[in-house]
Formats: C-alpha cells, structure tokens, sequence
C-alpha cells in the first residue's frame, strides 16, 4: 500500500476498520533508517507531543540532516526541512523535544507551569543524554 510518494507499507488489517495506516512516528521512523538521518519535530507539534498545547497542527514539521521534502500522508502535511547537524544532534527523545518547544514558545513567553511540565518530562531522561544535550541547548 502507497503512504506516500515513495513510502509503501504492507496494510495491517482492523476486524472494525479494515485497513490501518501506520502511524506518523512510524512511517518518520522508516524515513530516518533509509536516508539514515536524524529528525527533530518542531514547533506545535513537538509542544502537542510534550502535553504544553492540545493543538495537532495539520502541517508537522521536522528538522533533518538528510534530504529536505514535503509529504502528505492522510490528512496531514509533513515537511522535512533541512537543518545544520547542531540542530539534530541532541541524544535524548525528551529533551531534543523539550528544546524545540521551548524555541516555539519563545524565551520571553515561557509561563511558570509549561517550565514545570518541561522539568518533570525531563526527569524521565537519561542523565547522560541530557548532560550530552544542555551543550547544543539554546540559553
């Protein structure tokens, strides 16, 4: 079954349903293993991700290292934007999460509770991920 241009799966079958679609994570996940890149989501989404927002935008965008493209898989545009490996070399799932939705929200913007939501998804890190991490942070 095509996902998308270039992107095929084999269709899993629902006895409610019928035919299911991978999930966005998965099919991203596939994408990161054939150009063997890393991809951050960013903005909305990655704060959706974290529980800072309740919106799911209808165009995700990831940052990559690998090859820049737009896909449209379901309802939902998914934009790969190119990006110096600076920006994708954080380890953690969590924190590299964190910092893209702390650049969304803006230093100036950021309220008491999102910095305490932030803390505590941080504590279910692993240590050396973050100490690898807070180097490639923004202040």
């Amino acid at each position: 079954m095509r996902v998308s241009r270039g992107i095929y799966t084999i269709p899993q079958t629902s006895q409610y349903i019928g035919k299911v679609t991978p999930s966005l994570d998965s099919i991203i996940k596939a994408i990161m293993k054939k150009d063997n890149a890393n991809i951050v989501p960013t903005g909305s989404f990655a704060k959706n991700m974290l529980g800072l927002s309740t919106q799911l935008p209808l165009k995700i965008v990831y940052l990559t290292e690998g090859r820049p493209r737009k896909l449209k898989i379901g309802n939902s545009t998914v934009i790969l934007k190119n990006t110096s490996t600076k920006n994708t070399a954080i380890k953690g799932k969590l924190s590299a999460l964190a910092v893209q939705a702390l650049k969304s929200i803006g230093k100036n913007n950021v309220t008491d509770e999102q910095i305490e939501r932030i803390v505590s998804i941080l504590k279910n890190e692993n240590r050396k991920h973050l100490e690898h991490d807070i180097k490639f942070s923004p202040v």
